[in-house]
């Protein structure tokens, strides 16, 4: 299982050093860890919406990273960073954009996860 990002000063490593890859959903940062484990934060800001709706943004990312069913490759460190469209999306979309960002940023090795589209 993955832990999470709790320090502020882990989530600017991310930003600051790490490599990104944004879609009009989400936007992920990614930068390798030393830590044995794979480690995630999510952030959402206000101009997302409301907090009803930011938190639903984060329930949807967290869900999508649930289900994910594919092996990390290392440990990484990933932020996942909620925009104005993740409010109308289901997890199952968020999904399909994640999957293609961590294997463009090689978290994911490219040839797993053969499922239908």
């Amino acid at each position: 299982m993955m832990e999470t990002l709790k320090l502020n000063k882990e989530f600017r490593r991310a930003y600051g050093r790490g490599k990104t890859v944004s879609a009009p959903a989400l936007v992920v940062y990614a930068i390798k860890n030393r830590a044995g484990v794979c480690r995630y934060g999510i952030t959402t800001s206000k101009k997302v919406g409301n907090a009803v709706e930011r938190s639903r943004c984060r329930r949807i990312i967290r869900e999508a990273l649930r289900t994910l069913d594919e092996p990390f490759r290392g440990n990484w460190d990933l932020v996942f960073v909620a925009r104005g469209k993740t409010k109308y999306l289901k997890s199952t979309q968020v999904q399909q954009t994640m999957r293609a960002q961590l294997r463009k940023l090689g978290v994911l090795s490219a040839e797993t996860g053969t499922q239908t589209k």
